[in-house]
């Protein structure tokens, strides 16, 4: 297990806290302000970061996230550009673990030792590849390991416990648990059986159970974090982008209070890190 990754979740377990864990697109709605944004991710209580590679058939996204795939696209912002950004952000903020989230496509075309040993030199924590399942990881997973990079698997609502067995075996990080059936930012999150599926999967692993898909307010931040040992909040910071794609200074302000919202309403003890050295 990557030593960034773990620690932060150490850390937060001796005080009682869970990890908040934003999501955002690289380059979106412009490369030139995503490592502003990612240093307003920590500043507004970020405990770990997952960035977005963008990828033209983002299939398990909904409209809002194809729609920031597609303008982080339109200036081609590729998987090196994502690398590079991660790296520029390392220069100053060196503790805030980083996972990359995105498609199989571009890191079987870059060679998957190639992207492992890029990612270790920009500083990336951990990878999560949406359309990688454990079956075809064979020769994904000792790359990433001999990098200690972490490997993040999704586990859907309907995945079976046999599933969730294999699924374990060359997991590291934390799992990354879907809450709602369909793609991100679909439907309504129902909490009782998001504790359910929960409960099954606790006794099979030692991993933290990072929750995600749904999570669109303070309020289901704080419910969430009852449950789980992290919340991923997504579409709803990336709706921001949307909407206010040509004040991106604007956007990543309201990123932070936005997050900034979910962290105090969690219960965390906020800091605000200007530089995080």
């Amino acid at each position: 297990m990557n030593q960034l990754l773990k620690n932060c979740f150490i850390n937060l377990a001796k005080t009682n806290q869970k990890a908040l864990i934003p999501y955002v697109m690289a380059g979106d709605p412009r490369p030139d302000i995503t490592i502003d944004v990612l240093h307003k991710l920590v500043r507004g209580g970020a405990d770990i970061i997952e960035l977005g590679i963008p990828f033209s058939d983002p299939m398990a996204d909904g409209p809002v996230i194809q729609q920031a795939a597609e303008r982080a696209l339109q200036y081609n912002t590729n998987i090196i550009d994502v690398l590079s950004m991660v790296a520029e952000f390392r220069q100053i903020n060196t503790r805030t673990p980083v996972v990359l989230m995105g498609y199989l496509n571009p890191v079987e075309v870059m060679g998957y030792r190639v992207f492992a040993r890029k990612c270790r030199e920009a500083g990336v924590n951990g990878v999560l590849l949406v359309d990688l399942p454990p079956e075809e990881s064979a020769d994904f997973v000792p790359a990433m390991q001999e990098q200690d990079i972490d490997i993040i698997y999704l586990i859907a609502p309907t995945t079976t416990k046999a599933r969730i067995k294999k699924i374990i075996k060359n997991a590291s990080g934390y799992l990354y648990y879907v809450s709602l059936k369909g793609v991100t930012g679909a439907g309504h999150l129902d909490l009782k059986a998001v504790e359910k599926k929960l409960n099954q999967i606790r006794p099979l692993t030692d991993l933290p159970l990072a929750v995600g898909f749904g999570i669109k307010d303070p309020e289901t931040a704080v419910a969430m974090q009852k449950i789980a040992d992290g919340v991923v909040v997504g579409s709803v910071l990336v709706n921001e982008f949307k909407k206010h794609a040509d004040e991106p200074d604007e956007v990543a302000a309201f990123v932070q209070d936005i997050l900034y919202a979910m962290y105090v309403a969690m219960g965390k003890y906020y800091i605000n890190y200007d530089v995080e050295e």
